[in-house]
């Protein structure tokens, strides 16, 4: 089983950036889809961004396509998520997740504890 462990969450004004990191650890990453969930107080979990290996995919949710980018580092056996123009209404818990397979959805593998981040406007 690979846990899974986020950081890089915080505190930032509306137009700021922040890059969320998520390193694994237990099995390689190469086995699984990656993503990036968030869930906002009162609000479902949804799908931020997704990237699967080997055959490159990737997927972002409209409300942050053009802002922000999902990368992983096999080597590394992390994630990222760079968060460019944040906007009040990203305010939400960050969680990373894995799953086996070429896609990734809310029944995951792996979920890491959560990053809180938070927009000031």
């Amino acid at each position: 089983q690979v846990q899974l462990v986020e950081s890089g969450g915080g505190l930032v004004q509306a137009g700021d950036s922040l890059r969320l990191s998520c390193t694994a650890s237990g099995r390689t990453l190469s086995l699984y889809t990656m993503g990036w969930f968030r869930q906002a107080p009162g609000k479902e979990r949804e799908l931020v961004a997704a990237i699967s290996w080997p055959r490159i995919s990737i997927y972002y949710a409209d409300s942050v396509k053009g802002r922000f980018t999902i990368s992983r580092d096999n080597a590394k056996n992390t994630i990222y998520l760079q968060m460019n123009s944040l906007k009040p209404e990203d305010t939400a818990v960050y969680y990373c997740a894995a799953e086996r397979g070429a896609v990734i959805t809310a029944r995951a593998d792996a979920w890491g504890q959560g990053t809180q981040v938070t927009v000031s406007s």
